[in-house]
């Protein structure tokens, strides 16, 4: 396959997925803002998502206060935010159509109905009058999306550079979400048995990271115990069973490298390996007790390296 339409089929994934991850971010702490607590509290919640994505000197930059309202305009809207919703769709409507001949008219005709519709929202003020509504569409046309992209498309090359941008996309996501959630409680979280009993405001807390990942059933049914931080951990990093767990993602993205395999690959298969393994044979509390902080830190240090090799050896060269 040529590197400049598996450069666009990976991005296109990427974005796609990037929009579902900040619509169930913006969602699970939109909704959680409509439940009693201090405003510090909820500023605080809207801070930390900003941190997730790396957008706290971009928002400064445009907006004085962080509000609810600033932040969703920021983070769905905006057009100088390259990392809004608005922008993802449009990134990844026009990777699809770059390479139209490489995806089915089904995939093709979901991109875009998605980009026209999702425009038409906007103008027509929905995002106004429900915001809920706006996050859960965004969800069901990503889900739509990958739906028709694994029950139309041949499962060759193509597919194989979809399937590894959304979970790289997907793990990165994962990662950054845990990291800046378990800081709010506090700033290192080593499992070592003095945690404070669990109070109601710690279960709202767990519930929304949960909830953000579709994750809130899966933990009542693997764990059937109250949310106890070091399990939505365990849960979220090493369960392979788990779809959106870094353990999941990794096993993804092993997978669909390998049969797309070059000649100059092998250092990057040989650390998707080596970060597939590190997470299928890992422990929990050997995690907790080296700081579940530091974990994160380096883990998204490797995937960011990772996505860095992906392009370098599949992908459009970088122009010097």
């Amino acid at each position: 396959m040529l590197s400049r339409t598996a450069d666009h089929l990976f991005w296109m994934a990427r974005y796609m997925e990037r929009a579902e991850n900040t619509a169930r971010m913006l969602d699970v702490n939109y909704q959680t803002s409509l439940l009693p607590q201090s405003a510090d509290m909820a500023e605080q919640g809207w801070q930390g998502l900003l941190s997730i994505s790396e957008l706290t000197w971009s928002f400064q930059q445009k907006y004085r206060e962080v509000t609810p309202r600033n932040v969703m305009d920021f983070m769905v809207r905006d057009e100088t935010n390259p990392s809004s919703i608005l922008c993802c769709l449009r990134a990844a409507r026009e990777n699809a159509r770059a390479v139209r001949g490489a995806l089915t008219t089904e995939v093709w005709e979901t991109q875009n109905q998605t980009w026209l519709e999702f425009n038409r929202l906007l103008k027509a003020g929905r995002f106004e009058r429900d915001p809920g509504a706006i996050f859960e569409w965004v969800k069901y046309r990503s889900h739509l999306s990958r739906g028709v992209t694994v029950g139309t498309m041949l499962q060759d090359e193509a597919m194989h550079f979809l399937r590894v941008g959304t979970f790289l996309e997907r793990a990165d996501n994962t990662a950054r979400l845990l990291d800046v959630k378990f800081h709010a409680l506090s700033s290192e979280y080593f499992g070592n048995g003095n945690v404070k009993e669990t109070q109601e405001v710690d279960f709202y807390h767990w519930s929304a990271i949960l909830r953000s990942v579709s994750g809130f059933e899966v933990y009542r049914k693997v764990y059937r115990n109250v949310i106890r931080p070091e399990r939505v951990a365990e849960l979220l990093i090493l369960r392979p069973d788990m779809p959106r767990s870094l353990a999941a993602c990794m096993n993804e993205v092993v997978a669909n490298l390998e049969p797309v395999a070059n000649q100059q690959s092998a250092e990057t298969l040989r650390r998707a390996g080596r970060l597939q393994a590190d997470l299928q044979y890992g422990r929990i509390d050997e995690i907790l007790a080296t700081g579940l902080h530091a974990y994160l830190t380096q883990f998204l240090d490797r995937v960011n390296d990772l996505g860095a090799g992906i392009g370098r050896d599949f992908l459009v060269p970088v122009a010097a």
